[in-house]
């Protein structure tokens, strides 16, 4: 909490939020059109980059208070490294980001939609737009930064199964998934459902729902943790090996510390490697040089071949997995 007042005390002082916090409508200027303070919000799917003879799609989701573009621009960039870094060397790959309203304190009137709905917007989206691209069997992978992992997670166990057919591909077809400080086990930042909204100001609205699958306790996020840790064990012993990767941050934000932590951030049976920086600048690459996209291109282009030439049952880079029951390997401190 004492973490949370700093913060509001420095928004009101000086009238602009943390870079990690803060939403559209403290740095952009309204939207004419319309009595709402904020402007326009760039949510579904955008083509980062078109591959006619593509093999692969990748498919980039932001996470709290993100944006489909600048959550993955570097400083003094205005371009997404993914369209800058990543064409050479996954020259048969689309590149895709998918865009929600994950704004947890904005100006005005903030998004109502829960995790779950969230989730069912991604599948939604991302379906019709492989489907328009007649891509719908092309193999997938999803790159997902912080809440983002958890409504990547979500989509997938949503399409499975689903009575909807043709919302079954997602499932069917994603191959891997690299989860960037993704709070598996929650994050302090649920802290801030704890604040009175008088507290935010008189322009200010909180949509409380996408904190509180963040408390450590929550039942919705142990539930899509051994959901999914059930998914994953199914499918590998039917033969069928999903590709993971954790990403974990280093450092702390300035005032914050670190908002997940590796024990969340991380799964258990699978590789987890750090990226030397902060929450908010994990997921931002300057240069090929930076040794966190040396990490994070080393396993795209070991998982992207494997599926370029046809194989459905991918060779999995797992950690030899305990077998212990998944309640426990489930349970939150």
């Amino acid at each position: 909490m004492k973490r949370l007042k700093t913060l509001l005390r420095g928004e009101r002082s000086s009238d602009v939020a943390s870079p990690a916090l803060r939403s559209p409508s403290t740095s952009d200027p309204p939207n004419p059109t319309t009595s709402d303070l904020s402007p326009p919000f760039p949510d579904g799917i955008k083509e980062w980059h078109a591959c006619p003879d593509a093999t692969i799609d990748i498919c980039f989701v932001h996470g709290l208070t993100g944006n489909r573009d600048s959550t993955w621009t570097a400083s003094y960039q205005s371009t997404p490294w993914p369209t800058i870094l990543l064409p050479p060397k996954l020259p048969r790959a689309r590149l895709l980001a998918w865009g929600y309203d994950a704004y947890v304190v904005q100006a005005s009137v903030v998004s109502e939609n829960r995790l779950t709905d969230h989730a069912t917007n991604l599948l939604i989206d991302l379906t019709n737009d492989r489907a328009s691209c007649d891509a719908t069997s092309r193999p997938l992978i999803f790159v997902a930064h912080s809440l983002g992992g958890l409504v990547c997670k979500e989509a997938i166990l949503l399409s499975r199964n689903n009575p909807e057919s043709h919302l079954c591909s997602i499932f069917e077809h994603t191959t891997g998934i690299i989860f960037m400080g993704t709070p598996h086990r929650g994050s302090w930042m649920a802290d801030w459902m704890k604040i009175p909204a008088s507290s935010l100001g008189v322009l200010k609205s909180t949509n409380k729902s996408l904190l509180q699958v963040l408390r450590t306790d929550n039942q919705l996020l142990e539930s899509i943790q051994v959901r999914f840790w059930s998914m994953i064990r199914g499918e590998r012993e039917s033969g069928r090996r999903l590709e993971i990767t954790c990403f974990f941050e280093e450092l702390p934000l300035p005032v914050f510390g670190k908002v997940v932590s590796k024990q969340s951030a991380t799964i258990e049976g699978y590789t987890s490697v750090s990226v030397h920086a902060n929450h908010r600048d994990m997921v931002k690459f300057g240069t090929e040089d930076d040794n966190g996209f040396k990490r994070l291109v080393g396993d795209l282009m070991r998982w992207a071949p494997s599926v370029s030439i046809g194989q459905i049952i991918l060779a999995s880079r797992e950690a030899p997995v305990v077998e212990t029951d998944v309640a426990y390997n489930c349970k939150y401190s």
